[in-house]
């Protein structure tokens, strides 16, 4: 006689208890979440130790009055509270005028070298957007003066900009016969156009790099559509190219902007310690406040006051543009 063994069927945990399979399903989930975490923690320890530390420690700098006698234990250094804020911002005396001159100019030169960089990027981008033999070889040399390092490339300025045998005067004066006699460029009001050109020249391949790229996303059927319309370039250009490039437009600018308000390294390689007071940029005008008359408290207090206007220029900047995004999408 044959017998079949009937099989019990499988009963939940009457008390409600997770399984083992359930509580490695679960913990396998976690493991899962918690690892772009636990891969960004170097990163994030990193930038603490980099750049968040030294700005609180600059903060609390900006409190005291930190001058050489207490460079070796700063910590010592007598409680000022306010005063090198007061002192900087007072434009009545000698520190804050200098401080409001240092400031108009690197708000001119800015706002000029950002523009021409955008306006010569944009250009070199749309000239190379088609196709055509050399193009290749011209995107290559267009992106060299990105490609040097800061100091090679503007210390190469440095010696084109001489008075008596520069490149720059010979070609000007020697051979084209534009100017009277040879210019002081590194010296006087000349400094500032000096400091504009290799400003503008080291900064436009990167526009040109980043509109290039955005250029890519433009579908060109747009373009054959309005050609077929009777559309010229330039008309194509307004009406397609740059309202597609806005997005691309609006980081690029602020990118541009912080860079060129924060540049130290093109002016100190340029002029040196002491840059003439036409090109005297806030970023060597605080190195000069600190680390020359060894005034570290009033230094920090000027470094925290732009670091303030640049965080209320890049929220306005956002808030605006973004503003402006939703209108036109709408």
């Amino acid at each position: 006689m044959t017998t079949t063994a009937l099989q019990e069927p499988v009963r939940e945990n009457p008390t409600g208890a997770p399984t083992a399979r359930k509580l490695r399903r679960r913990t396998g989930r976690a493991h899962r979440a918690l690892l772009p975490y636990l891969l960004l923690l170097p990163a994030l320890l990193l930038e603490l130790l980099v750049h968040l530390v030294p700005m609180v420690i600059g903060v609390m700098m900006s409190f005291k009055e930190l001058v050489q006698i207490y460079i070796r234990d700063w910590s010592s250094a007598p409680w000022a509270g306010l005063g090198n804020y007061r002192m900087s911002v007072d434009f009545d005396a000698p520190v804050g005028a200098a401080l409001l001159h240092s400031f108009l100019v690197t708000v001119g030169f800015t706002l000029l070298s950002v523009a021409l960089c955008w306006l010569i990027g944009t250009a070199a981008a749309l000239f190379l957007q088609d196709s055509f033999r050399g193009r290749g070889l011209l995107r290559a040399l267009f992106l060299v003066p990105y490609a040097l390092p800061v100091y090679a490339a503007v210390i190469t300025w440095v010696f084109m900009f001489q008075h008596d045998n520069g490149l720059v005067n010979h070609v000007l004066h020697d051979q084209l016969h534009l100017t009277g006699k040879p210019a002081f460029w590194l010296i006087g009001d000349n400094s500032f156009y000096a400091l504009l050109t290799v400003s503008v020249w080291k900064g436009w391949p990167f526009a040109f790099l980043v509109v290039t790229a955005g250029l890519q996303n433009i579908p060109g059927e747009l373009y054959e559509a309005a050609a077929l319309d009777g559309a010229g370039m330039w008309q194509r250009i307004a009406r397609i190219t740059l309202p597609s490039l806005r997005p691309v437009n609006q980081v690029l600018i602020l990118v541009l902007f912080l860079w060129t308000f924060n540049d130290f390294n093109t002016p100190y390689v340029l002029f040196g310690r002491a840059a003439p007071d036409a090109a005297d940029l806030v970023s060597v005008h605080i190195y000069q406040a600190s680390f020359v008359t060894w005034n570290f408290g009033t230094g920090s207090a000027m470094s925290v006051l732009l670091l303030l206007f640049l965080l209320v220029v890049t929220g306005a900047y956002l808030l605006v543009t973004s503003r402006g995004r939703r209108g036109a999408d709408a």
